[in-house]
């Protein structure tokens, strides 16, 4: 297995090497999508409850992960919880808070990975579930070349509540494979980098697959496939998931209750004007 930090050297050709990383346990020990809530409340958007229910979700999230329904769960109630907030508000947020929530957050292993990648000509791309608005500043905290995210219905400058591209399981598999067309991007010498089973279509889309921190269902998948495995430490994730005494889905089914009771408050509440 190489060595954490180092990249094995690919064909050089006229085509290009991208690495797709995932984002969230596998760049950022956190959360993306509920890392804001403490700054959404502070401008206004959320109230004290719902900051601290959504940290909460968090907590649980990094606990125990999400399965893909929790997923899916998960992503109609934070468009919900959006609809109507204002975007270049959530952008500037993103912005001005981002090295307070995020950045101390940051594994150094996934950094100087991605600074390896360069150093090889390979083009970096985050790939993840989370908002597009949200994803981009953290890329640009890691110079990363390209980011493909959800993306979230936009009129009038103000989120509508809808998702118009889920970047999930299949979906991040479709977006590298149309990266790649346009880019010129050679899948079979390209890496890609994540936590979660529910990457198993990313993964497999390239011909380098990297089980980072995995779940167990991928440390599986990456044992059997002879995928190589790392273990990310710098810093240290809020909450260990491994070797606990406390069942996963307890603990997950704990998570979805938190963010549901969330959800159902706020749909009676109108967004913000």
């Amino acid at each position: 297995m190489a060595r954490l930090g180092a990249v094995k050297k690919a064909d050089q050709s006229a085509s290009r090497v991208a690495a797709f990383f995932d984002l969230d346990k596998t760049i950022i020990a956190t959360s993306s999508a509920f890392a804001f809530g403490r700054e959404f409340m502070n401008n206004g958007l959320i109230t004290p409850v719902e900051a601290l229910q959504l940290s909460m979700a968090k907590a649980m999230y990094m606990f125990a992960g999400h399965t893909s329904d929790q997923m899916d769960s998960t992503r109609d109630q934070l468009a919900t919880m959006v609809a109507g907030w204002d975007v270049e508000q959530v952008r500037t947020i993103g912005e001005e808070t981002l090295h307070n929530v995020v950045t101390p957050t940051i594994y150094a292993e996934a950094r100087d990975l991605i600074k390896a990648h360069h150093e090889q000509g390979h083009e970096v791309i985050i790939i993840s579930a989370s908002a597009t608005d949200l994803v981009e500043p953290i890329a640009r905290e890691l110079g990363v070349d390209r980011t493909v995210g959800s993306q979230l219905g936009i009129k009038d400058g103000k989120y509508t509540g809808e998702v118009l591209f889920y970047c999930k399981g299949p979906a991040k598999a479709e977006a590298i494979n149309a990266l790649a067309k346009e880019r010129n991007y050679d899948l079979s010498k390209s890496f890609a980098y994540s936590d979660s089973a529910t990457d198993l279509p990313m993964l497999e889309a390239v011909g380098h697959a990297v089980a980072v921190n995995p779940d167990r269902a991928l440390k599986k998948e990456a044992l059997a496939r002879g995928w190589d495995i790392r273990s990310f430490k710098n810093p240290e994730p809020l909450f260990q998931t491994r070797d606990m005494g406390i069942g996963a889905g307890v603990v997950a089914g704990i998570a979805a209750v938190t963010v549901g009771g969330w959800w159902l408050a706020r749909r009676g509440k109108p967004g913000p004007a």
